[in-house]
């Protein structure tokens, strides 16, 4: 079969066609299959096309329907709207009729209720605004001068203008006098004391408001006593001794106060001053124990605080010392103490303590408050100074007035010595809330007109009685 393919040609092709015959077929078939194929998925195509735009004919519509609901919704509303206006300008007139007040009488009569319960949320406010901050304040204030206190035990002496001299006989008195008077007119020129020989049995006073010239009269006179000789020469020479004795006392006092305060390196002349105060007293307190006790609780204040404890020490024990000087130089103590103090060397910080401790400038340094703190913990306490009558009845009285001043008030109690202020008010015309009001405005003009130590309770008492009588 291979040889005949060889020899002749024509055979080849027949055969080659035969061969491929069979092929042309099968493609003839696969482009039909592949034709129909399409046009399934064409068909499809249209299908669904069709079902979309059917869908979306559909949505359509009900996108219109809804439209016209919403517009039908809105003029409805519109509707409803205009006649709520109106029913709600029919109610107000009938409101208006059957109350006989207009609206604006109406906005006026709410709006004073709304005041009056603002007024009341306000006060309720007060209190409890009033209440914490007391407890917070009562706390932090024990802790701090419970600290500050229990640690001083300061001695008081009363002491006033006048000092007793105990003579040995009433005989003692005529040689005091001596004859034609020469002896007390010369003790009374030298001095500066007023020698005054009364009824008293075995006794002289001698009064002077300088406690110096009054300490150097006594020592002279009981020297004189002792002696027992008594002529204008040796008053001279018992003075000018008496004098220079009294003298390096003084100095003596100034240092030792100064090592008790633990305050050092002092210039001489302000410890000079400091002693003189040992004879010195403000409100029956001696004014150099004044000094000691302020400058232990200014440094232990000064400590619990974080400040300087050395310049709130320093500042406290020099506070007073210009009134060492006050008969002799016009002016507020507290700014003639900083003028002395800065001439001396002290520094800007202790000199504005000093003078900002009765707010003759006002106080810049947390130190100067503290000065402040101490002198007023100092003679506010228990025992440590008193008044003479006039300033006392003076005080409650102008307490009294303050708190009188107020609408509603009936009676008025100043108790505990000007520590606590009993307000009776009329109950028909102040309400519970008022009363809290009217104790905030007591205590805050008494704090702004008035001068107090310590600290003033206002109680406002309001009460109402019914009584009726059967029978």
């Amino acid at each position: 079969m291979g040889t005949r393919a060889l020899l002749f040609p024509w055979r080849r092709r027949e055969a080659a066609a035969r061969n491929a015959a069979p092929s042309s077929h099968a493609s003839d078939a696969a482009l039909a299959a592949e034709l129909q194929a399409r046009r399934e998925e064409i068909a499809r195509m249209e299908e669904r096309a069709l079902r979309q735009a059917e869908s979306l004919k559909l949505r359509e519509a009900e996108l219109e329907r809804r439209a016209q609901a919403l517009d039908d919704r809105e003029r409805n509303l519109i509707g409803q709207q205009d006649e709520l206006k109106r029913a709600k300008r029919i109610q107000r007139r009938e409101l208006e009729r059957i109350s006989g007040l207009s609206a604006a009488q109406a906005k006026q009569i709410l709006l004073a209720e709304v005041e009056q319960e603002a007024r009341h949320q306000a006060a309720l406010k007060i209190r409890q605004i009033e209440e914490e901050a007391r407890r917070e304040g009562e706390r932090r204030a024990r802790n701090i001068l419970a600290v500050a206190t229990q640690r001083l035990a300061a001695k008081h002496a009363s002491e006033t203008t006048t000092r007793l001299v105990e003579l040995p006989s009433d005989e003692m008195k005529g040689r005091i006098i001596g004859r034609d008077g020469r002896n007390i007119r010369t003790l009374e020129a030298l001095t500066g004391v007023d020698i005054i020989i009364d009824e008293t049995p075995s006794a002289v006073v001698l009064s002077s408001f300088d406690g110096v010239r009054r300490e150097i009269a006594r020592m002279t006179i009981e020297r004189l006593i002792a002696d027992g000789r008594i002529h204008p020469a040796l008053i001279e020479e018992t003075y000018e001794q008496a004098k220079r004795d009294l003298d390096k006392r003084i100095v003596d006092e100034g240092e030792s106060a100064a090592l008790e305060a633990h305050v050092h390196g002092l210039d001489p002349e302000l410890v000079k001053l400091l002693g003189q105060l040992r004879f010195r007293t403000s409100y029956g307190q001696n004014v150099l124990d004044h000094l000691i006790e302020c400058a232990k609780l200014a440094s232990v204040l000064a400590e619990e605080l974080g400040a300087s404890a050395e310049t709130a020490r320093r500042a406290a024990f020099l506070h007073d010392i210009g009134k060492a000087v006050t008969h002799e130089v016009e002016g507020p103590h507290a700014l003639i103490g900083a003028r002395i103090a800065r001439r001396h060397g002290e520094s800007e910080a202790v000199a504005h303590a000093m003078e900002a401790h009765h707010n003759d400038v006002e106080p810049k340094t947390v130190e100067a408050v503290i000065v402040q703190a101490a002198d007023a913990v100092s003679g506010a306490r228990p025992g440590a100074r008193g008044d003479s009558l006039e300033q006392y009845v003076g005080r409650m009285r102008d307490l009294e007035e303050i708190a009188s001043r107020h609408h509603g008030v009936q009676r008025v109690y100043a108790m505990r010595a000007g520590r606590e202020i009993r307000v009776v008010v009329d109950p028909g015309i102040v309400d519970d809330d008022t009363a809290t009001v009217i104790s905030q405005e007591i205590a805050a003009a008494i704090e702004k007109e008035t001068e107090q130590p310590g600290r003033i309770k206002i109680t406002v008492i309001r009460e109402s009685r019914a009584v009726a009588y059967a029978g």
